[in-house]
C-alpha cells in the first residue's frame, strides 16, 4: 500500500479549481506520512524516494531521446554534406554555412519568449510535445528542397520550435527536482545530444550507405524524410509521457503533487510559485535588471563559440583521410565517453554543491585538445585530440542548471533568465558557423585558436560569476533579517503545514551554490 495513499483523506481539507489544486489548513506533512505509514520518518523517506523513481522513469528517458532526435535533426545537414547536398543544391561554402547560422537567427532570439510562454500555460507537456512535431515536419521538408533558397527557409523555421525544447525542459525539471538533484537529471537530458553526435553519426552511416538511390532518391534526401518521421512519432508520445506542473501532472496523484510541492518549498525555503503581481513580462523585467544574468549571458556566447566545433565533427573526422562511412563512425567513440564522463561529472556535483570547477574545468580539457590539434597532423594525435574536444561538452550539461540556482524565484524570473541564458548564448553557434571555413581546413589552426581564446574569455567569466556568488552568501550569513518574498514564506508554510517563522527559519537557510 502507497505511504501517501491515505494522506489527504484524512489530514487536510482540499478544494481543486481547475487542474490546481489548493489546501488549507494543512498539518505538518511529515506528521501525515508517520501517521499513514506506520513507519516514523523513514515514511517521508520512502515517499520521497518513490516520487522522484516515479518521475525518473518517466521524464528523463523521454526528454532524453527528445533531446537525441532535436540533434540528429539539426546536425543532419552536416552528415548529409558529405553525400552530395551541397552538389545536388549547388551551394557554395559561403552559402553552407549561411544555412548553417541561419537556425540561429531564429533559435535564439525565440527561446526567451517560448520559456516565458511554458511559465504561463498549464500543459508544458502538451506545448513541449506540440513543437517536437513541428520540427520534425520541417526537418522532413528539407529532403524536399531543390534551391539554396528553399533549404535557407527550412533552416529558418526549424529554429522556432526547436527553441522550446532545451530551455523549457531545463525549466520544467527545476520544477520538479531540488538544487541538488538537478544537475545529474539534467546530465542525464544533455547526454541525449553527446549520444546523438555518435549515434546520429552511426545512424546517417547506415541511411547514407545503403539508400543511396532507393526509389531514384538520393541518400541525404532519405535522411532528412527518415529522421523526420522518427521525430514527429517522438513527438505525440511525449504529449502523454511528460508531466505539467507538481499542482496538475495528470499521472500522479493529488498525495504525489502535494509532496512535490512541498519538496521545492523546503529546498529554498519559499513556495515555488508566481504571485499575483509576478507575471511573465514581470519576470522578464527582473531578469533584464540582474547583472549575473548579464555575465551568464556572455559566459555562454564564449563557450558555445569555443565549442561550435560540434557542428563540424564529421569534417574533423574526415580530415584523418578515411572513406565517409569510416569517418562517421569514428565520429562515435569520443562521444560515447563524454556521456560517461558527463554522467559521472553532474553527480559528483549534485553530491558536492559545487558549480564553477564542473563546469569551466572541462573547457581547459577542450583546449588541450586544441593544443595537441595545433601541434601535429599525425593521425592518431589529431584522433585523441577529437576525444579531448568532446570531452568539453561535459560540463556545459550544467551550465544551465548553474543558472537556475542562481536565480531560483519567482518562477516568472527563472523562466526568463534561463530562456536569456540559453537564447544569447547560441549567438556563438551562429558565430562558430563561420569559424570553421573549409579554406581553413585541413589543419583548422585558426579555427582552433579562436575556440581557444573564447574558452579562456567564458572560464574568466564564470570565475567572476562564482565571486559573486561567494559574495552573496556572505551577505546571507551576516544578515538574519535578509529580505525574503513573504507571500511564497507564507505558502511554504501553509504547504509544509508549519508556522511562519519556521518556514522564515528555513527561508533564511538558504543558499546559492558556486
Amino acid at each position: 500500500m502507497s505511504t501517501l495513499a491515505p494522506l489527504m483523506s484524512f489530514s487536510s481539507k482540499e478544494k481543486e479549481i481547475g487542474t490546481v489544486e489548493v489546501f488549507e489548513h494543512a498539518p505538518s506533512l511529515q506528521s501525515d506520512i508517520d501517521a499513514a505509514s506506520g513507519q516514523g520518518p523513514q515514511g517521508r523517506i520512502l515517499a520521497e524516494r518513490r516520487l522522484v523513481r516515479k518521475l525518473d522513469v518517466r521524464f528523463l528517458p523521454m526528454v532524453t531521446l527528445i533531446y537525441l532526435m532535436n540533434y540528429i535533426d539539426r546536425s543532419a545537414i552536416t552528415t548529409a554534406r558529405l553525400k552530395g547536398l551541397e552538389d545536388d543544391l549547388g551551394l557554395t561554402d559561403l552559402q553552407y554555412n549561411i544555412i548553417l547560422s541561419i537556425l540561429y537567427v531564429t533559435y535564439s532570439p525565440s527561446q526567451i519568449p517560448s520559456n516565458m510562454i511554458l511559465n504561463y500555460v498549464q500543459r508544458p507537456s502538451l506545448y513541449i510535445g506540440g513543437c517536437v512535431v513541428a520540427w520534425g515536419v520541417v526537418s522532413a521538408l528539407t529532403g524536399v528542397t531543390h534551391s539554396f533558397k528553399g533549404i535557407a527557409i527550412c533552416r529558418l523555421f526549424l529554429g522556432i520550435p526547436e527553441a522550446a525544447f532545451y530551455p523549457g525542459t531545463i525549466y520544467l525539471l527545476s520544477s520538479w527536482y531540488t538544487k541538488k538533484e538537478l544537475a545529474f537529471r539534467s546530465a542525464i537530458l544533455y547526454s541525449g545530444l553527446l549520444i546523438s553526435n555518435a549515434f546520429g553519426s552511426l545512424m546517417a552511416a547506415g541511411i547514407l550507405g545503403q539508400m543511396e538511390g532507393v526509389r531514384g532518391i538520393r541518400a541525404w534526401r532519405w535522411l532528412f524524410y527518415i529522421e523526420g518521421a522518427v521525430t514527429i512519432s517522438v513527438g505525440f508520445m511525449s504529449m502523454w509521457l511528460l508531466p505539467d506542473y507538481p499542482r496538475n501532472t495528470r499521472w500522479m496523484s493529488l498525495e504525489e503533487r502535494r509532496l512535490a510541492q512541498v519538496r521545492l518549498a523546503e529546498d529554498a525555503g519559499e513556495a515555488d510559485k508566481d504571485n499575483n503581481e509576478d507575471s511573465v513580462l514581470f519576470g522578464l523585467k527582473l531578469a533584464l535588471k540582474d547583472p549575473r544574468v548579464y555575465a551568464f549571458c556572455l559566459m555562454n556566447v564564449a563557450h558555445t563559440l569555443g565549442l561550435s566545433f560540434t557542428n563540424f565533427f564529421p569534417t574533423l573526422t574526415q580530415t584523418l583521410g578515411f572513406s565517409t562511412t569510416i569517418s562517421l563512425l569514428l565520429c562515435a567513440p569520443p562521444w560515447i565517453l563524454a556521456a560517461v564522463v558527463c554522467l559521472f561529472n553532474a553527480w559528483h556535483a549534485d553530491r558536492t554543491g559545487e558549480r564553477f570547477f564542473h563546469i569551466s574545468g572541462w573547457w581547459w580539457v577542450v583546449m588541450t585538445g586544441f593544443v595537441v590539434g595545433l601541434s601535429t597532423m599525425n593521425t592518431a594525435a589529431r584522433y585523441v585530440s577529437l576525444f579531448f574536444m568532446a570531452l568539453g561538452l561535459v560540463g556545459s550539461s550544467i551550465t544551465i542548471v548553474w543558472v537556475s540556482n542562481s536565480v531560483p524565484r519567482p518562477p516568472a524570473k527563472r523562466a526568463a533568465a534561463i530562456g536569456m541564458v540559453n537564447g544569447i548564448g547560441n549567438l556563438g553557434s551562429l558565430i562558430g558557423s563561420y569559424t570553421w571555413k573549409a579554406v581553413w581546413g585541413p589543419e583548422y589552426h585558426k579555427s582552433m585558436l579562436i575556440s581557444l581564446f573564447a574558452l579562456v574569455f567564458s572560464t574568466a567569466l564564470s570565475f567572476c560569476i562564482r565571486l559573486s556568488l561567494v559574495h552573496e552568501n556572505k551577505k546571507l550569513d551576516a544578515n538574519d533579517n535578509t529580505n525574503v518574498d513573504s507571500a511564497r514564506v507564507e505558502e511554504a508554510a501553509r504547504l509544509e503545514g508549519i508556522t511562519y517563522e519556521q518556514a522564515l527559519k528555513k527561508r533564511r537557510g538558504f543558499r546559492y551554490l558556486y
